[in-house]
Formats: structure tokens, C-alpha cells, sequence
């Protein structure tokens, strides 16, 4: 049934319809979720420009996942995949028994002191043992915050000491291919680090390596699993459901908020109009869950829509199984696949005539959704020919936590024009304007903004921190959401993003800050000043370079130096920055103020484009950058 209750809308249509009665398009919307009271109104403005959907509204977002699919006789319908190359391990989960592990999951956190309004921070792998623990908290209506597992002490600890927990979730170890990582190390430094400190940790114990406990601190996650089962704690539609942290230009990370109601709205609506899945239908998003897309389309939205999710544990792509893809798209009979482009630019290269693909049977696969970056059109249209179905490549944020831009295959699949995120999504009322405000006309490139209010889903606001989200979203053009991204509406309405705006720079769809490496880097007792910036990579989309001025009087071997930048970028941030380029130079190319031309350096960066995580550190492609560095007038020192 669609949204007007006839046959299928059209997307003109919707998006009409959503600009122009958005309170009764989302009322409307709102009809699949179940409520235990409902809202006194669907939208208010009063607190403009910060907006409240569903005011009065009460539900559980645990309950919307789990409970409702039980009680109306899919107990027995798988919930969850669990599938994990790096351990050998297939493992399923029917919602009747993750709603059982849930419950007693979100007892023992009952049992610890966890209440409504608490924060848990989720500092894991990509194990079962995490969903579980984000729907244990939304039960109970703890506010969690998931962090990466690849985040290094120091990213841990900030937001450790901006989320306040009472609880941290933990692992012993997680895997990366062939190496484990022990995490309880990571945590306690993080902790060590931080002014915050948790009342308990909980510590799921992996067979690959085993933590020591710390007796009245450190709790085993199988003991909070014999705790008596917990029922669902009804919260306001409007009461946080979790903090996420995404990168800031000032180094400091942003804790976006995530509300309940509004969330359930926008992931249910999207599952079907924009994914165009059905309940009981299988959809696997390839990220992780410390990510929003691993929040929305791993986690809460396949599960609210009553459909099974993938959660994969491994290198999906490349060594050692370059049909890593293929396989789980067969093996779980996979109906959509959502990713970044990164992945199918690697796939591309490892499998450019697609052997791979030939091997598995992907009769079950409809649709492939690419998302985190922009995606080239050499690499869509491989994507299209090699698995002949309909590539969709569209475009969100951690701060909107679903499409901005896209083709709603459920309202109809819209022509793709390879290079475009197609139309802007119903709910989203996109605008371009230039650095005055006025707005540009088709094919024209500018600032894109959202005009107020952003749609159910949306960040409501950052972690305590209401004047720096007015300030960094708000101020720039009243009345706008600031996207940040830069980019044009075509003739035909179509939506195109053509990068940042600010120094977050997107390294295989994942978005980090220039100016945190900047800090890491500006550390080191050899260096005078520094500037980081992103430049382009065929695998994945950006990748960071650092230049350095190194103080007077340094004599040290300079090759030895850049290592050890790149060592401590590498433990200050994390692998994931994929920092491994660092340059020692005479001086950067400046202002008359004194302000640093990133600008100029991307440009002469990107002039070099490096073709795989290997020719980065290639000695040719280094002194080829370096050549280009010393004609614009800041050589290697």
C-alpha cells in the first residue's frame, strides 16, 4: 500500500507532496510504526530553527524491531545473518531468539544501574554480540553511542569523556584478516586517557585472544546474559536513541543525536521507498556499525521493516578472497546490496572481466546501492554491466542518517545518469545558493542546503551542544540546513555532489578531519608547522597527505622523520585514516595573512593520482609529487 493508500506514487509526486504537506506526508509515513501514544502533533516549529518531530508520541524503537515481528508471527523468520570469514563462522538468529537475547542483555544492564537517559558506549568488532547491545540499550531507553572499533585510545577517549557512559561494552580482540587486535589494552588506555571514567566495563570474551578482568570494574558479557529478560521502557518519540560521533574541523569530534520516532519514520519509510525491500526480504549493507550506515541499514532499519540483515565480519574485498561479494550474496540468497564505492573499485581492479561473479549464482540479487563518496561513472557502469542489475548511487550524511538524494526504486526507478545521486528524496527541499545566498540556477555550482525543517531522521542536535549546532549548521544561511558539500541541480532536477566544502576529507567512504591529523602531526617535537589535506585515489575516493616545516636546526634524516609521522597518525587515529604520505618541505604556500593554501596543495597533489593503497608508498609516485611540490614553490627541503 503506498503512502496515498492507491497504486504506486510517482516521485514527483511524493517529493511534491512532502514539501508541500509535510505534516501529513510524515503522519501518514508514521502509520507503520507502532506507537503506545500518539503525537500531539507531527511537527513543531516553535523551537525554530530547531524542529520536533512527533511531540507527545510514546514508543520503544526495541519494541519496532523486535517485539511487534514476534507478536505478529515472524518469531521464527530470520532476523540476523552472522557471517565471518575470519572465523570460520555462519551463525543465524531468528527474531524470536534475538528478541531473547536482547531482553536478558538489556537486564543485566538494568542489573549494573543502566536507565532511561544513560549513555553505553560500543566499543566492538563487527560480532552479533553488538547489534545485540544497541538494541538492549534502545530498550531500556539507554542512549548509545558505538564507536569504531578501529579508532585508536585517543579518538576512544574523547568520546569517552564527551558522552559520559555509565557503561562501556567492550570485546577482548577483534580480526583483521589474519591478525587479532586485542581491544581491552585500547579501551584501558582510553579510559586511562580520559577524565570520564565508566562505573563497568563489559567484556565479551572472543576464543581468539582473552582479556584479563578487573575484579569490580570489568564485568563478563556472558554473566549479564542470565539475567531475568527486560521489558521495553516507553520514551518519547523525542528522547535521544543514540549519539554518534563524525568528525569536526576543529579536530573535535561531533556527537550527532539521534531521536526515537522521528528515526523509526524515516529508516521504515526509506527501507521501502527508497531500498525497495520487503518484509522477510534479505538485505545486506557492507559496513560496520560504528558508522551510520551500520546504524541505519545493518541495524534498526532492515529489523524495523521486518527483514533479515547481514552482518559481516572480514575484508569484503580483495585478498584473500576477491569473490568475498559474490560468495555471501549467494550463499544468504542477498536481494540488495548496499556499499561504498570504494569496494567496487578494488573489486574492479582485482576482477576486471568479472571472473568472479561468473562462479556464484546471483539469481536472488536485485539491486546494488553504492553510497559514502562519489561515485565515478567508469566504475557504475562496470558495476551495471558486470552484475546486470540497476546500480543506484545516492547521497546522505552521518548527520541525516538516511538518503538525501536518491533513486526511490520503491516510487519507481528514475533513468540514471552516472555521476548524479539522481532527485532529492521526498522530505528534502535541496537548494544551491552561492557564497551570498542567492540561489543558482540549474547547472550551476554552489553551496547545497536543505531548507528548514529537515525531515524526520535528522539530527536534532549535537550532544549538549545546541549553539554549535546552530552554529556549524544553522548560521551560515538562516532559514538552511548547511550540507557542507558543493555540487549543482541539472536542468532535469537531477542532484550532483561534487566534494566538500570543509576540511573533512572522505577516505573510502569513511569522513575524517584534516585538522585532527593536523594536531597529531603538529605533536611531533621535529615539526614547525604542518598542513594535511585530501587528494585523489581511484580506489578509495581520497586518501590524506601531510606536508611538514620542520624546526630550525633539525639534521635529522628526513625519510626517518616522515615515518615516524606516519607511525603517529597511525596510533593516534587509527589505520582507518589511511595516512601514508607524509613530506617534509622548505615551506607552505601561504596567504599574506599567513593562512595556508590547502587549496593550492590539493591542487598540486591531485596532479599525481595514486592508483592503489600500494603506490602510495611507491618511491616514484613520491618523487613525482615531489617534483610537482618543488615547481610550485615549496620543494623538498
Amino acid at each position: 500500500m503506498s503512502a496515498t493508500g492507491g497504486s504506486a506514487p510517482s516521485h514527483a509526486n511524493e517529493h511534491r507532496r512532502s514539501i508541500g504537506d509535510p505534516e501529513r506526508f510524515w503522519g501518514e509515513a508514521a502509520s507503520g510504526i507502532s506507537w503506545s501514544r500518539r503525537w500531539n502533533r507531527v511537527l513543531d516549529d516553535s523551537g525554530s530553527p530547531m524542529f520536533d518531530w512527533f511531540p507527545g508520541a510514546i514508543t520503544n524503537t526495541c519494541y519496532n524491531a523486535l517485539d511487534r515481528h514476534v507478536e505478529n508471527g515472524r518469531g521464527d523468520q530470520t532476523a540476523l545473518i552472522y557471517d565471518s570469514p575470519v572465523t570460520s563462522t555462519v551463525r543465524t538468529y531468528t527474531y524470536r531468539e534475538l528478541l531473547d537475547l536482547v531482553a536478558r542483555c538489556a537486564g543485566g544492564l538494568s542489573g549494573l544501574g543502566v536507565t532511561k537517559g544513560d549513555r553505553v558506549v560500543i566499543y566492538m568488532p563487527m560480532v552479533p554480540e553488538a547489534v545485540i547491545a544497541m538494541l538492549a540499550c534502545s530498550r531500556i531507553g539507554a542512549i548509545h553511542s558505538v564507536v569504531f572499533g578501529g579508532f585508536a585510545p585517543r579518538e576512544l577517549a574523547t568520546r569517552i569523556a564527551d558522552a559520559r557512559p555509565k557503561v562501556i561494552i567492550s570485546a577482548s580482540c577483534g580480526i583483521e584478516v589474519n591478525r587479532v587486535i586485542p581491544y581491552k589494552p585500547l579501551l584501558d588506555a582510553a579510559i586511562d586517557l580520559s577524565p570520564w571514567k565508566p562505573e563497568h566495563c563489559v567484556i565479551f570474551q572472543r576464543s581468539q585472544w582473552e582479556a584479563p578482568l578487573t575484579e569490580g570494574i570489568d564485568i563478563d558479557w556472558s554473566s549479564l546474559l542470565t539475567s531475568e529478560p527486560a521489558g521495553c521502557v516507553q520514551v518519547n518519540a523525542t528522547d535521544p536513541l543514540y549519539i554518534l560521533y563524525t568528525s569536526g574541523t576543529t579536530g573535535v569530534p561531533k556527537g550527532v543525536v539521534r531521536d526515537n520516532g522521528g528515526h523509526l519514520v524515516a529508516i521504515s519509510w526509506s527501507m521501502k521507498q527508497v531500498y525497495g525491500m520487503k518484509p522477510g526480504e534479505i538485505f545486506w549493507a557492507a559496513s560496520d556499525i560504528g558508522w551510520v550506515v551500520g546504524h541505519s541499514y545493518i541495524v534498526y532499519g532492515p529489523l524495523v521493516h521486518g527483514c533479515t540483515t547481514v552482518l559481516y565480519e572480514g575484508k569484503s574485498v580483495g585478498t584473500p578472497d576477491p569473490g568475498a561479494f559474490w560468495r555471501v550474496i549467494s550463499e544468504h540468497k542477498v536481494n540488495v546490496l548496499f556499499t561504498a564505492p570504494t569496494a567496487f573499485r578494488a573489486i574492479r581492479r582485482e576482477d576486471p572481466e568479472g571472473e568472479y561473479i561468473s562462479k556464484y549464482d546471483l539469481s536472488a540479487f536485485r539491486m546494488l546501492f553504492l553510497a559514502g563518496e562519489r561515485c565515478d561513472p567508469e566504475t557504475l557502469s562496470w558495476a551495471e554491466r558486470m552484475l546486470r542489475v540497476p546500480v543506484i548511487d545516492h547521497w546522505w550524511q552521518t548527520e541525516t542518517g538516511w538518503a538525501i538524494g536518491a533513486n526511490c526504486v520503491g516510487l519507481g526507478i528514475l533513468p540514471v545518469k552516472p555521476g548524479s545521486c539522481t532527485k532529492p528524496v521526498p522530505g528534502y527541499d535541496i537548494r544551491v545558493l552561492d557564497e551570498e545566498g542567492e540561489e543558482l540556477p540549474a547547472g550551476k555550482t554552489g553551496n547545497i542546503v536543505i531548507r528548514l525543517p529537515l525531515p524526520p531522521g535528522c539530527l536534532t542536535t549535537l550532544w549538549e551542544k545546541d549553539s554549535d549546532y546552530r552554529k556549524t549548521y544553522l548560521s551560515r544561511y538562516p532559514g538552511y540546513y548547511l550540507t557542507s558539500d558543493a555540487g549543482f541541480i541539472d536542468e532535469d532536477g537531477y542532484l550532483w555532489i561534487m566534494g566538500r566544502t570543509d576540511d573533512i576529507i572522505n577516505v573510502a567512504g569513511h569522513r575524517l578531519s584534516t585538522g585532527a591529523m593536523e594536531e597529531v602531526l603538529a605533536s611531533h617535537p621535529d615539526v614547525a608547522e604542518c598542513a594535511v589535506t585530501g587528494v585523489k585515489d581511484t580506489v578509495k575516493g581520497e586518501v590524506p597527505i601531510g606536508l611538514m616545516v620542520l624546526k630550525a636546526g633539525v639534521n635529522r634524516d628526513h625519510r626517518v622523520i616522515e615515518q615516524e609521522l606516519i607511525l603517529r597518525v597511525r596510533e593516534k587515529i587509527g589505520p582507518i585514516a589511511s595516512f601514508k604520505v607524509a613530506l617534509i618541505t622548505k615551506r607552505l604556500p601561504k596567504t599574506r595573512s599567513g593562512k595556508i593554501l590547502r587549496g593550492t596543495i590539493k591542487k598540486i597533489a591531485d596532479g599525481t593520482e595514486f592508483r592503489t593503497p600500494a603506490t602510495i608508498e611507491d618511491p616514484a609516485v613520491l618523487d613525482e609529487l615531489r617534483e610537482q611540490l618543488s615547481a610550485a614553490g615549496f620543494p623538498r627541503k
